[in-house]
C-alpha cells in the first residue's frame, strides 16, 4: 500500500474513534491538557504562544489559549490564506477568543488584520507552539489532515521546531505512522 493511501486509511479510522468519544471524556481530557501545558516549563518560559483553535472533535484548546492570554503571553493562532498557487498558513495575534471568526473550512480564525508572528531564532527560543493532528505515535510521528500546513510552516523555521508540542486524545495514538520526507515531527506529543 502506498504511504498516502495508508495515511488516508489511518485518518478515517482515527477520526471515527475520535468522533465517537463522549462529552465527559472530552471535558476531562481538555482540563488535563490545560493543566499539563500550563505546568510545562516551555509554557511558563515562553513570551509567545502559537496555539490552534480546536474545531469539531479535536481536543479543546480554548482553555489553554485563555490561560496564555491571562498569563500575558502574545498569543497567535493560524489563519489560512488561499492563493492561486495553493493555501498557506500564517499566525496572527489575538487578544481575545471573541476576535475569532469562521475561516478556512469553518475553523475559527483571526480576521488577519492584527500583528503577524515574525519568526527569528531569538523569538523562537521564547515561543511555544501547539500542533493539532489526526494521529500520533510513540516516536513523535504526527499525521495531520493531509494539507501539510504545519510541515510547510516549520520547514523554514528550524528554531521553532525545538518548541513544538502536538496534542490530542489517547485514542489518537497508534503504534507507528508511515512517514514521508516532508513530515516534520513535533518535539513532544501529549495525548490524554
Amino acid at each position: 500500500m502506498k504511504i498516502r493511501e495508508e495515511k488516508r486509511e489511518i485518518r478515517k479510522k482515527i477520526l471515527t474513534l475520535r468522533d465517537g468519544m463522549n462529552s465527559d471524556e472530552r471535558k476531562r481530557a481538555s482540563l488535563l491538557l490545560t493543566e499539563r501545558i500550563a505546568g510545562h516549563q516551555w509554557f511558563y518560559r515562553s513570551d509567545y504562544f502559537l496555539g490552534f483553535v480546536s474545531c469539531g472533535s479535536e481536543i479543546s484548546t480554548l482553555n489553554i489559549i485563555e490561560e496564555a492570554l491571562k498569563s500575558g503571553k502574545k498569543v497567535y493562532v493560524p489563519k489560512v490564506h488561499c492563493r492561486k498557487d495553493g493555501a498557506e498558513m500564517r499566525f496572527f495575534r489575538i487578544t481575545s477568543i471573541e476576535e475569532l471568526e469562521p475561516g478556512y473550512r469553518g475553523i475559527p480564525e483571526p480576521a488577519g488584520g492584527s500583528e503577524e508572528y515574525k519568526y527569528s531564532d531569538s523569538v523562537a527560543e521564547r515561543t511555544l507552539m501547539l500542533m493539532p493532528g489526526v494521529a500520533f505515535d510513540r516516536y513523535r510521528g504526527r499525521l495531520g489532515y493531509g494539507k501539510g500546513f504545519y510541515d510547510r510552516y516549520l520547514a523554514g523555521r528550524p528554531g521553532l521546531r525545538q518548541r513544538t508540542i502536538a496534542v490530542g486524545y489517547r485514542c489518537q495514538m497508534v503504534e507507528k505512522l508511515p512517514e514521508e520526507e516532508t513530515d516534520i515531527r513535533p518535539c513532544q506529543v501529549i495525548c490524554l
